[in-house]
């Protein structure tokens, strides 16, 4: 892959940081962003823009501007609040065979997976936002299986039918609430038939406008649908759309490559590093394991140019955040210095001072 669709994909990612833009405009304008790590979903969001830190994303959450839900891939996304709705609708129904699957691997019966949507219901309608943990325990306390993986599959489920979304902190957890409570909406139904004709239009716009250039296997892959969904959501904006070759589209008039992109350090499961369908264009082959080891993982990377040079980690200590950047090969200085500029921007982020940067 060229260098030039790179740095255009790594533009419209915001890697570039080319406007303002607060937690909620950034999600916004990405659709979607994958957070079943929530520390790693809001240093997503600090490499994309300045002047926030990470209780500015816990206040989009608390008042609702943020909403966490199951969607797209089937794991947890953040999600502007007017593009809940219809993302579910759309995404939920090809999930929900996944999830009464999943519960029979975890020995959850479907009669009883239907009473615990019930309970949880119930408990949050009469105590308000609950935890997961406190959800767990009013689900085992009437008799059905709740530990392992039990209870995140029903938490999911009573997600997927819309009963239920992830809303505000509680100390470091984020608390489930109804939907009805938390966003003043009844729950979303899922769109089928012709109904989905212009909610796959809008993903298909939208997708493109945080991913552009891509092609239909990639929107598929990224929203979770299936391939013909994706080129039928493609086909119905085509006249939006400019032609660049090997099946790729981006928006037409879009901005232009945003020339040589600064170093970013992008954490675990980042937009950036989760877009497409293939890797290539931000690992180079030989490295691609030390960035996508498997098992589902996915480390945080170093990016020059919109290419991955590093895997990183951080960790408190002493009050304050030591940050260590493993490379692939030598760095300039000048590369080298801007990665240190990232980790101390990470540092404030998460309200402590770099205590270390360590380079090797």
């Amino acid at each position: 892959m060229n260098a030039s669709v790179r740095r255009r994909r790594a533009g419209a990612q915001l890697l570039d940081r080319p406007t303002e833009l607060g937690p909620s405009g950034i999600v916004r304008h990405l659709l979607a962003v994958q957070a079943q790590d929530l520390p790693s979903a809001r240093l997503a969001l600090r490499a994309r823009g300045e002047g926030f830190g990470r209780a500015d994303v816990d206040a989009a959450l608390g008042d609702a501007a943020l909403v966490t839900a199951w969607l797209c891939r089937g794991t947890l996304h953040l999600v502007g609040r007017e593009d809940y709705s219809w993302l579910l609708g759309l995404t939920a129904p090809r999930r929900l065979a996944n999830s009464r699957r999943r519960l029979g691997q975890e020995g959850v019966a479907p009669g009883d997976a239907e009473r615990a949507v019930r309970i949880i219901e119930s408990a949050l309608g009469e105590e308000g936002p609950l935890t997961r943990p406190e959800l767990a325990a009013r689900v085992a306390a009437k008799g059905i299986r709740s530990d392992g993986q039990a209870a995140p599959h029903l938490l999911a489920l009573a997600a997927l039918r819309g009963r239920v979304v992830l809303g505000p902190m509680r100390g470091e957890r984020q608390a489930f609430a109804l939907t009805r409570d938390w966003l003043g909406t009844d729950p979303p139904a899922q769109l089928t038939g012709d109904a989905r004709r212009p909610a796959l239009a809008e993903l298909a716009r939208r997708y493109l406008r945080g991913h552009a250039p891509a092609n239909a296997a990639d929107l598929s892959r990224w929203a979770g649908l299936a391939l013909g969904d994706a080129r039928a959501g493609l086909r119905a904006i085509g006249d939006e759309l400019e032609e660049l070759g090997d099946g790729l589209v981006e928006p037409a008039g879009r901005r232009s490559d945003p020339g040589r992109l600064p170093p970013r350090l992008l954490p675990a499961f980042d937009p950036y590093l989760l877009g497409w369908r293939e890797r290539a264009y931000v690992v180079p082959g030989e490295h691609e394991r030390r960035v996508y080891p498997g098992g589902g993982l996915l480390r945080a990377a170093a990016v020059v140019d919109g290419l991955a040079v590093a895997t990183w980690s951080a960790r408190r200590e002493g009050g304050q955040l030591r940050v260590a950047v493993h490379t692939f090969e030598g760095l300039t200085r000048g590369v080298s210095e801007r990665l240190e500029a990232e980790a101390a921007d990470v540092a404030r982020y998460e309200g402590l001072p770099l205590g270390a940067f360590e380079l090797g």
